[in-house]
């Protein structure tokens, strides 16, 4: 036969309920901690998914901009190579026919078509032109804001006439050599664009220090008889120290159904790729001995 257990002695219940007590607290609070641990988790989770898809549509946008402006561009290259002679015509025999060509050339020299205009400005060509023309006359001091107030040099026009219509509103072009010069040339820029576009466009300028924009914002603003207010973000000019800032504007812009115009001063090295994806740019290249920021080391 078994033999039974003796019985627990009266003095040690007390310990032995304390002793279960204390292990039914711990199995609860081990319980409390693991609902906890998994509501962390739960929450990084989510904030990992909402992350990754937030910047998942950032990189689709810009790759969806920059997948439209090689479009455009590939579109321009096919229409300038169909332009193209690629047949040789037959040379017809006959006395002096180089001098009679250049006599030719020379006699139509005066009567010649102005060229046509590509892209975005390819059906403004006419009010284009009749507006650089008319910006290199006599300043106007008095005119309205947003109009150029100042005489604009020829090389500044012909800077522009290049970038309009044969560039079509986006690319590079040489400084004018100071920087008074460049904000006068892209404030002809803007005169043109304001009568175009009206209130649809916002111009973003990228200079890299605070000095240089001091100098765009006295420029701009003595060009075109602009005030304090027309600087800021929800004004027609916005000034950028740094790029990115300037690329996320231009995105909020576009995201609105408004026309980002971007002006890049000659100081800042390199244009950055994200800005090609945009319809409007000009960047001024430094000239010899215009200061130039430093390139990031690799």
């Amino acid at each position: 036969m078994s033999e039974t257990p003796p019985p627990t002695p009266p003095a040690a219940e007390p310990l032995l309920e304390l002793a279960l007590s204390e292990l039914r607290a711990r199995r609860q609070a081990l319980l409390d901690e693991i609902v906890q641990l998994e509501a962390q988790r739960e929450q990084i989770n989510q904030e990992l998914k909402a992350s990754f898809s937030g910047q998942s549509d950032q990189i689709a946008r810009r790759l969806k901009g920059f997948q439209d402006y090689l479009v455009g561009a590939l579109q321009d290259l096919t229409v300038a190579a169909e332009q193209i002679e690629l047949v040789p015509q037959p040379l017809l025999v006959q006395p002096s026919p180089l001098d009679q060509a250049a006599a030719a050339a020379s006699a139509d020299s005066s009567t010649l078509p102005p060229p046509a205009a590509a892209g975005l400005f390819a059906a403004d060509a006419e009010l284009v032109r009749e507006r650089l023309s008319s910006f290199g006359g006599q300043p106007d001091f008095y005119a309205e804001p947003w109009c150029l107030r100042r005489s604009l040099e020829p090389r500044g026009g012909e800077l522009l006439a290049d970038w309009f219509l044969n560039q079509g509103g986006r690319g590079a072009q040489n400084s004018t050599g100071s920087r008074n010069r460049n904000a006068l040339t892209a404030a002809a820029a803007i005169a043109i664009l304001s009568e175009l576009y009206g209130e649809r466009f916002q111009t973003l300028v990228l200079a890299g220090e605070p000095e240089r924009l001091g100098e765009w914002r006295r420029g701009l603003q003595d060009c075109l008889g602009l005030s304090r207010d027309d600087f800021g973000p929800n004004s027609g000019i916005v000034l950028f120290e740094r790029a990115d800032a300037l690329i996320e504007r231009a995105d909020r812009l576009e995201e609105r159904g408004e026309l980002p115009f971007i002006v890049i001063d000659a100081g800042v090295a390199a244009v950055e790729i994200a800005v090609l994806q945009f319809p409007l740019w000009l960047a001024f290249a430094a000239g010899p001995g215009e200061l130039v920021d430093e390139l990031p080391p690799y």
